[in-house]
């Protein structure tokens, strides 16, 4: 019989073999330990599938509305500013009523919202419902973290980490194919449509099998800082968003900026007078937290940028089919999956920064093999380099997942993690905005108005290197960073 350390190693392949151990403690605490994040994934999976689900129905979208496909790209910005505006406020909403409510109570409205933009007869109808919709997803996210991260030992994180983070992992992959198949096989209403039953399965089982997270001690509200970040986030991942898309005059992106910066700076005074201020930037001091949030940001905005550089190449530039190439990068989910029991293997033998320095070294690798990647290329060695990256990315995401709250003591945690989701999503913006800005600037260089092979190779080569910038914080990591996460066995 394995021991209970070991079946923590793998909590989903060892809970498979646990049918065949006789009813003991042991098999009942691998089965609780990948139960509750793999139902809280699932939950948040709705969230991170329709991301990158809608993106391929906005020419269906426009063509139903009667707009231009372009205006219908206020659909997800108007969603990412809902989310941005509401995030700093769900870990104070979560402490005070429950994370656990709170959690369900963001999934009905999610899928409410999702019903309401999928009978939406005219664009302002579904820019309410997407509004909706950014203020639901919000709180789901960090509100369902926390939720983990309260009801999970930190020796038993790691592997809990893994089987939460799948949904992020497996969202931009699936998404496009289904994406795809709706569109071409069904009617675009569906995208939203298809939330209902998740939602009302997600519900069932987070009130059956997830413990409750009480109420926490709250400070009081503060809407000064509120009103700060709002403004700023918003400002913020809106120039982002602008970037490279001719959607507004440079000048006004540049005041975006401007407004951005000054939002924040002036939260920063204002967080610096006030004990009590919304987002804790005192959390920054811990050098794992700092670590993962800060320098984790290089790579994640490289990987950010993953499913909308491989779109431009397998569609614009290879001239594959949207179901196509949607089929051709699912392979990467399957390295993700692999991905999943081997990780708290490693952090155990290596630990966390022997893991970071290495496998920053093979994501940024693996990113810049795209650039060799041509028409003519083999689609088995595409997908074998597709599948190679998306195991070493989910490490790399996953470890940096797990090194976030490896010293955030439990008081803190609402906090932490509303500041790892505003992380998160500022990331994801930026690199899809500064990528899009690159092929921009590099098609003005050559004078071309089609997107070509070598106008993608650069950017792939940049972003890898990009992506390097992290080690300077991986590298003053302490060796024993994150020990803490496991007992951890050297070989």
């Amino acid at each position: 019989m394995k021991t209970s350390d070991e079946l923590l190693e793998d909590p989903i392949g060892d809970a498979l073999a646990v049918e065949s151990l006789p009813p003991s403690a042991e098999a009942a605490r691998a089965v609780r330990h990948w139960r509750t994040p793999a139902i809280i994934g699932s939950a948040m999976l709705m969230q991170s599938l329709e991301g990158n689900v809608i993106s391929n129905a906005l020419p269906a979208m426009a063509k139903a509305f009667h707009e231009d496909p372009l205006r219908l790209n206020v659909a997800i910005t108007m969603f990412l500013l809902a989310t941005a505006v509401s995030l700093p406020l769900s870990g104070w909403i979560a402490d005070k009523y429950g994370a656990k409510r709170i959690f369900m109570l963001s999934i009905v409205l999610f899928a409410l919202s999702s019903a309401g933009c999928g009978f939406a007869q005219n664009l302002p109808q579904l820019i309410v419902g997407r509004l909706a919709q950014g203020v639901a997803a919000s709180m789901m996210a960090p509100v369902g973290r926390l939720v983990l991260l309260r009801t999970t030992p930190k020796n038993e994180l790691i592997g809990a980490m893994a089987v939460l983070t799948m949904p992020t992992l497996l969202g931009p992959l699936i998404g496009p194919i289904l994406g795809g198949a709706i569109v071409t096989f069904a009617n675009w209403r569906w995208i939203f449509y298809i939330n209902l039953p998740i939602a009302i399965l997600g519900v069932i089982m987070v009130h059956a099998f997830v413990p409750d997270v009480k109420e926490q001690t709250v400070s009081p509200l503060d809407v000064i800082g509120i009103a700060l970040t709002g403004i700023g986030l918003a400002a913020l991942i809106f120039g982002f968003e602008s970037l490279g898309r001719d959607v507004l005059p440079p000048l006004e992106v540049v005041g975006l900026f401007g407004l951005a910066v000054a939002a924040l700076s002036l939260y920063w005074l204002h967080a610096r007078r006030n004990p009590h201020a919304i987002i804790d930037l005192s959390v920054f001091r811990l050098r794992t937290f700092s670590a993962s949030v800060v320098g984790g940001a290089f790579p994640r905005m490289t990987m950010g940028a993953i499913p909308f550089l491989l779109a431009m190449l397998l569609q614009v530039s290879f001239g594959m089919s949207a179901f196509a190439a949607g089929t051709m990068t699912f392979i990467a989910a399957l390295g993700a999956l692999l991905m999943r029991s081997t990780a708290p293997r490693l952090l155990r033998w290596f630990g966390f920064r022997t893991v970071l320095l290495v496998n920053s070294l093979i994501v940024a690798a693996t990113f810049m093999a795209f650039a060799l990647l041509n028409p003519e290329t083999p689609h088995w060695l595409v997908m074998a380099i597709l599948g190679f990256s998306g195991f070493f990315r989910a490490l790399l995401f996953t470890t940096l997942q797990g090194l976030t709250y490896a010293e955030v003591e439990q008081d803190r945690m609402s906090r932490a993690s509303t500041i790892s989701a505003m992380g998160l999503q500022l990331v994801q913006s930026i690199g899809v905005g500064l990528a899009a800005s690159m092929l921009h600037v590099l098609m003005a260089a050559k004078g071309v108005t089609h997107l070509t092979t070598d106008i993608l190779r650069p950017v792939f080569v940049a972003g890898g290197f990009f992506s390097l910038i992290s080690m300077l914080w991986f590298y003053a990591l302490p060796k024993d960073a994150g020990d803490e996460l496991h007992r951890r066995t050297r070989r």
